[in-house]
C-alpha cells in the first residue's frame, strides 16, 4: 500500500525523523488557512502517488496568500502522469545547502533489506543508477543482526558524504531503518534528504510502501487505506478473501494454489492467449469462494473467456462444480467457461457439471487441452 507524501512524513515523525512542518488541504480555502498557520514563504505540493510532481508543475513556492490561492487553484484537479490531484500539502519552505538520496527497500532476491545512499539527491534515481551507478552506496542488512550504527556511518563514508555529516546521516539512516522494520514497510525512500545551512538533516520528501498483508497489525496505518484509489476488481477480491492480481489480457484464470495458477498463466500464453488476471482461490475452496471468484473475474469487462483449472487435494472438485452452478444462477456470466477438474471427487464434479448443462461451459481433461480451448473461445472460434 503506497502512502501520499504527507502520510509518509507523518509516519517518519512518529520515529523522530526530522521533517518540515506542514498541513494537508483538500480545498483552496483549506490551503489558505494552512498557509497562514505555516507562515510565508511556504510550498504548495500536489499529493499523488507518483514521482515527477515538480517537473509537472505540481510543486510551487508561495510568498503570500495570493500566490497560495493561485497555485492551489492550478494544482487541484491537475493530471500528473494519469493521477488526478485531490489533495495538497502546505509545507514550510526549507533552505537547502545540499541534497542527498536515501532509501531502504526489501530485496526479494537477497531476502534482506537493501539500504541505498547517494549524494546525488533530487534527481531520478533510475537515471543516477543507469549513468553513474558508482554514485550509489548500497548495503544488505543481516535480518538477524539488524542495521548497526557503524554500518550506517560506513555507508555514509562510501557515498562520499561530507565528513561533518557522516554521523548525522548515519543516525538518519538508522532511524529510517527502524521505521522500515517497525511499520513493516516494503520501501521507504527520501529524495531529497536535505542539508540546511545550519548543517541539519531533514527529509524533504517521502515515498513509503507498506506491506498490505501486515496492516492488521498496524491499526493506524490501516486507516490510511483509500479504497477509491484501488483497482475495483482487486478491491472486490480482497473483500472476498481471494488472492487476485489484475493483468492486461482477456482470459480470466482461476486455480487453487499459486503454483498451479502460475503454470496455467504460462500454458495459456504458450497457446497464444493473454491472461486477464491471476486468481488463487486457495486450498479447500468451497462453493461460496468459487461464486465470489466468478463475480470478480467477470466484473472485468475485458474478459472474453474464463479458464478454471482445479487440482483437487484439499479442494473437492464437486464443491467447485456446485460453486460454478451457484455462480451462474447469481452472477449470470455471459462469457464461455472451460473447466478442468482433476483430483479429489473429480468424477463427481464432472458429472454435476454435465447434469447441470450450464450454457457456455466446456470441460477439458488436461491443462493443455483446457488452455488451447479457452484461447480459441476468447478469439471467437468454436470448439
Amino acid at each position: 500500500m503506497d502512502l501520499l507524501e504527507y502520510q509518509g512524513k507523518q509516519l517518519f515523525a512518529r520515529h523522530e525523523i526530522p521533517v518540515p512542518s506542514g498541513i494537508p488541504a483538500r480545498t483552496v480555502d483549506e490551503a489558505l488557512a494552512a498557509a497562514e498557520k505555516i507562515g510565508y514563504p511556504c510550498v504548495v505540493k500536489a499529493q499523488v502517488k507518483i514521482g515527477g510532481r515538480g517537473k509537472a508543475g505540481g510543486v510551487k513556492v508561495a510568498a503570500n496568500a495570493e500566490e497560495v490561492r493561485e497555485h492551489s487553484e492550478a494544482i487541484l484537479g491537475m493530471d500528473i502522469k494519469g493521477f488526478t490531484v485531490y489533495e495538497l500539502w502546505i509545507e514550510e519552505a526549507s533552505e537547502i545547502e545540499a541534497e542527498y538520496y536515501a532509501a531502504i527497500v526489501f530485496d526479494r532476491s537477497a531476502r534482506a533489506a537493501l539500504v541505498m545512499l547517494s549524494t546525488q539527491g533530487g534527481m531520478d534515481i533510475e537515471q543516477v543508477s543507469a549513468e553513474t551507478p558508482e554514485a550509489i552506496a548500497t548495503l544488505h542488512v543481516d535480518p538477524l543482526l539488524g542495521f548497526q550504527p557503524f554500518e550506517a556511518r560506513r555507508l555514509a563514508f562510501e557515498a562520499g558524504i561530507d565528513a561533518d555529516l557522516i554521523r548525522p546521516i548515519g543516525d538518519f539512516l538508522t532511524r529510517l531503518y527502524e521505521t522500515f522494520i517497525a511499520e513493516e514497510a516494503l520501501l521507504v525512500e527520501v529524495n531529497p534528504v536535505i542539508i540546511t545551512p545550519e548543517r541539519k538533516v531533514r527529509a524533504l520528501d517521502s515515498k513509503v510502501t507498506l506491506d498490505p498483508s501486515a496492516l492488521y497489525r498496524h491499526e493506524e496505518n490501516a486507516k490510511l487505506r483509500d479504497p477509491s484509489d484501488e483497482d475495483p476488481q482487486e478491491q472486490m477480491a480482497r473483500d472476498r478473501g481471494l488472492t487476485y492480481v489484475k493483468l492486461d489480457g482477456d482470459i480470466g484464470i482461476l486455480g487453487n494454489g499459486a503454483g498451479l495458477v502460475m503454470s496455467t498463466l504460462d500454458v495459456v500464453a504458450q497457446y497464444g492467449g493473454e491472461p486477464a488476471n491471476f486468481l488463487d482461490a486457495g486450498g479447500g475452496s468451497k462453493a461460496d469462494a468459487i461464486t465470489g471468484a466468478v463475480e470478480v473475474i467477470c466484473s472485468n469487462e475485458k474478459v472474453k473467456a474464463v479458464l478454471f483449472n482445479i487440482f483437487g487435494g484439499i479442494t473437492r472438485c464437486d464443491e467447485v462444480a456446485n460453486g460454478l452452478i451457484e455462480a451462474f444462477a447469481t452472477a449470470k456470466p455471459t462469457v464461455p467457461f472451460v473447466v478442468r477438474l482433476d483430483g479429489t471427487n473429480d468424477v463427481e464434479g464432472r458429472k454435476i457439471l454435465a447434469d447441470a448443462k450450464l450454457p457456455g461451459v466446456h470441460t477439458a481433461a488436461t491443462m493443455n487441452e483446457a488452455a488451447e480451448m479457452v484461447v480459441a473461445l476468447a478469439k471467437g472460434e468454436s470448439v
